[in-house]
């Protein structure tokens, strides 16, 4: 089976994220992994989220205009989150003893661990995970698109020309469920 890619990065198919999470050493980083991938978020807005717990209300994060964000499309933005989102932030938020390394360090991380699972490191960035939700996110509601572009703080050409007609077959869909369930 091949890859898939948006802009020539990895994107993860649910299986490789399944196998990837089982191949992290690491109980805090399982946890930073899995932050990333279920809120869709920017790095730095993670990182940011991290020292600012009062953005995440306990069900979806508000994240607020900052001027370090820089490739904000938008000023403000609600991130929606399903139950494995809200999950994953309350565990980054209070049980991992570090936000998020600088992205170097997550990166060289990011493709050892594609490699302990045994899936490939080509291709594979920091704003893998991001992609990734964002692709399970639009092939499984893809009724729901601008729900999901305007909570990632996409523009519609970005969405349309990244986003849509990815290569899925049919049991990842299946798979995505148990990750994107009760999203919308």
């Amino acid at each position: 089976m091949s890859n898939l890619y948006v802009n020539d990065v990895r994107i993860f198919r649910p299986w490789e994220v399944t196998k990837l999470i089982d191949n992290i050493p690491k109980d805090e980083n399982r946890c930073k992994f899995e932050v990333l991938l279920y809120t869709g978020g920017r790095y730095t807005e993670i990182q940011s989220l991290y020292d600012n717990p009062k953005w995440f209300n306990g069900v979806s994060i508000q994240m607020p205009n900052t001027k370090h964000l820089v490739k904000k499309k938008q000023k403000t933005r609600n991130i929606r989150l399903n139950p494995k989102g809200q999950r994953a932030v309350n565990e980054y938020l209070y049980r991992c003893e570090t936000g998020l390394p600088h992205y170097t360090n997550w990166y060289r991380d990011l493709k050892r661990w594609c490699r302990y699972a045994e899936i490939g490191d080509d291709n594979v960035g920091i704003t893998s995970t991001r992609k990734t939700w964002v692709s399970w996110l639009v092939s499984k509601y893809d009724t729901k698109t601008i729900y999901i572009f305007t909570s990632m703080g996409h523009t519609i050409n970005t969405s349309i020309n990244h986003y849509l007609n990815l290569g899925f077959t049919e049991d990842d869909l299946s798979q995505m469920d148990t990750y994107v369930s009760g999203w919308i």
